[in-house]
């Protein structure tokens, strides 16, 4: 069960597993569709409807639902659980942006609500069925930036005035959004030790990526000439409130290249601060093959496993030069870079060193690079050039601080053309 099968993850799970000969029931409530809209945003590729989705899955395999629902509400995960029993529920029906939920009073508390109570209606479906497995997808970013090894566990031993305990990780998130993946992690494991339910919680890095091996006709993941199956494309968010570092400012790469040929003006990418943020990055592809192994591998009953999930360790000026380099050398486009003031609150620099044990120990050995797929993530991008151009407005732009929410100003450092 995939709860989340409309998303950037959700979808291309699901064509894993349908091609794999898993039986798969969907159930997503398309709030992204509506949020990213009410923002302005929208995905770099045109999404076919509900029902044009799950007649390709059907194409596939084994679906047996594709249900249009939101899981908050009393009883519809109980009845879906009934009627379905799976094997595994996958969690990744939560409102997943983090500016989204810094935007406003209202956007938090949604945010709050919605991720929170979705899985606390999970526990309580599966209260009595610790033979099922919970896959919640969780964050990197619920750790912040502590000047310690992040650890790869549910517990660490706290030692205070001499006398010792096991305690949850510490964590200090960073974003309204982040917090509810803590309070998620909080809830869950709280119901494995009252009811001995079934967890893998995943600490996923932020994923990027255009396109899976599921998506193909021909070629390969990384090749820029692949057939991609445009049927089966996953949603790619481009905006502020939506998108994640890499797709977007890709995004915004392509736009500002096509409004200089055609208008003589460039858009800038922009750098926040010093632009030495490390993050923990995994490709889409990397993040689906991850997934599934740890589908196929579960914990034993009654465990809670915890799991760091990411590839390689990028700061985010390593991020906006590579895609610099890559137009420079491709297309003979020199994008500006804007270092801005920071509209988030976050450390310039700070040490970054997560334990990553549980993925690799079940043989997880990951494909690709960042710059491996640029190439090929670019190209997906540029056949839809119309679209982006149609979400210039928005398409990388920074509207969202932390501390005033929406309408924020930037407030430019310096510029590098």
């Amino acid at each position: 069960m995939i709860l989340g099968i409309d998303g950037y993850l959700g979808w291309a799970l699901a064509l894993r597993m349908l091609r794999r000969g898993h039986t798969v029931y969907g159930i997503d409530n398309l709030s992204t569709r509506y949020n990213a809209a009410l923002a302005g945003e929208g995905s770099a590729f045109p999404l076919p409807e509900p029902k044009e989705r799950e007649a390709y899955l059907r194409e596939l395999g084994d679906l047996q639902a594709f249900q249009v629902a939101d899981i908050t509400q009393p009883g519809v995960l109980r009845e879906a659980i009934g009627r379905f029993r799976p094997d595994v529920v996958v969690h990744f029906a939560e409102q997943r942006a983090a500016p989204f939920s810094m935007m406003d009073e209202e956007r938090a508390v949604y945010t709050m609500y919605n991720n929170i109570i979705g899985t606390m209606r999970l526990i309580y479906a599966l209260r009595d069925r610790p033979e099922v497995h919970i896959l919640k997808m969780g964050t990197m970013g619920e750790f912040g930036t502590p000047n310690y090894d992040i650890p790869e566990a549910a517990y660490v031993e706290f030692t205070y005035k001499g006398k010792s305990d096991l305690m949850p990780v510490p964590k200090f998130a960073s974003s309204w959004y982040h917090w509810t993946k803590v309070h998620d992690t909080h809830n869950l494991l709280f119901a494995n030790r009252v009811w001995g339910l079934t967890v893998t919680d995943v600490n996923q890095g932020p994923v990027y990526g255009t396109r899976t091996s599921d998506m193909l006709i021909s070629g390969s993941v990384e090749d820029p000439e692949a057939q991609v199956d445009e049927r089966l494309r996953t949603r790619i968010d481009i905006g502020d409130a939506f998108g994640t570092v890499i797709n977007k400012n890709i995004a915004r790469a392509l736009v500002s290249m096509a409004l200089y040929r055609k208008e003589g003006r460039k858009l800038p990418l922009y750098q926040y601060g010093k632009a030495r943020q490390v993050r923990g990055f995994i490709s889409l592809e990397d993040s689906i093959e991850a997934l599934e192994i740890l589908i196929n591998n579960p914990p034993r009953e009654g465990e809670f496993r915890a799991v760091n999930q990411f590839h390689e360790l990028l700061t985010t000026g390593e991020i906006i030069f590579a895609i610099r380099d890559y137009l420079r050398s491709a297309y003979n486009y020199e994008i500006p870079i804007e270092w801005i003031e920071d509209p988030r609150v976050e450390k310039d620099e700070h040490y970054y060193n997560p334990e990553i044990k549980v993925l690799p120990s079940l043989g997880f050995r990951p494909k690709y690079t960042f710059r491996q797929l640029l190439p090929s993530m670019v190209e997906d991008m540029r056949k839809y050039l119309d679209r982006l151009m149609a979400f210039r407005d928005v398409v990388g732009e920074v509207r969202i601080g932390w501390r005033t929410g929406a309408g924020y100003s930037k407030r430019v450092l310096r510029r590098e053309e």
